[in-house]
């Protein structure tokens, strides 16, 4: 069944977006009041580790609630990490939410995090057999593979749209797509940063894929 996609009431700030923009708002606060006030690190419990992580003691530092809790987390030590990631949500989560619906942007944004953290520690797994079991106790935070997936659906619905970049430059959207993965795909490769690239390009991926078998009719103009 094709999935149709029709015009609905618009909103600039539709209840997904806004509650999700609210959640990783208190995550932010949370961690900063906890780190500071109590020296407790909530990056400990809550972010993405790898299932071969282990302490000193030999217990697994990965919980299954990390593949969720991660996309909500932010280093408190960083405004512009948590400012991007829910700019990037608003700008574009609003007009596919707007375009799908709640429940449908929700499960989107949701598996594309899933789908995110889970090509991360399969990279992560793969790099260790190069770079040694080091890597395997990296950590992850952050809503970017979740963000990246609804850059994806905004490109994927409307490929000749307009994105002005730095406010100034028009580049159609399909362009913008293609080179953001060209550029973690390179920098995933290369090393050439602490970003989790490939967690970026499992958010677009899982994005495509839920795309594909949702069948879903995008804008050619």
């Amino acid at each position: 069944m094709l999935m149709e996609l029709r015009p609905r009431g618009y909103s600039i700030l539709p209840p997904i977006v806004k509650n999700l923009i609210i959640i990783n708002v208190l995550f932010f606060i949370a961690t900063f009041i906890f780190q500071r006030s109590m020296n407790i690190d909530l990056n400990q419990y809550l972010a993405l580790r790898h299932w071969g992580a282990v302490d000193a003691e030999g217990t697994t530092l990965f919980r299954p609630w990390q593949l969720i809790t991660h996309m909500f987390m932010h280093d408190s030590r960083s405004l512009g990490h948590i400012f991007f990631n829910m700019f990037g949500l608003w700008m574009f989560g609003s007009i596919i939410e707007n375009r799908f619906g709640p429940k449908r942007f929700l499960q989107l944004y949701i598996y594309a995090g899933l789908g995110a953290a889970v090509v991360h520690l399969l990279m992560l797994t793969v790099e260790s057999q190069y770079a040694g079991s080091g890597v395997l106790y990296t950590s992850a935070i952050g809503a970017s593979g979740a963000v990246y997936a609804v850059l994806f659906a905004f490109g994927y619905l409307f490929p000749n749209s307009l994105v002005h970049l730095y406010f100034f430059i028009p580049v159609k959207a399909k362009y913008v797509i293609m080179a953001l993965v060209a550029y973690d795909l390179f920098s995933g490769l290369t090393g050439t940063s602490n970003i989790a690239h490939f967690a970026h390009l499992g958010g677009m991926l899982t994005a495509f894929i839920i795309f594909k078998i949702w069948r879903i009719r995008y804008d050619s103009a």
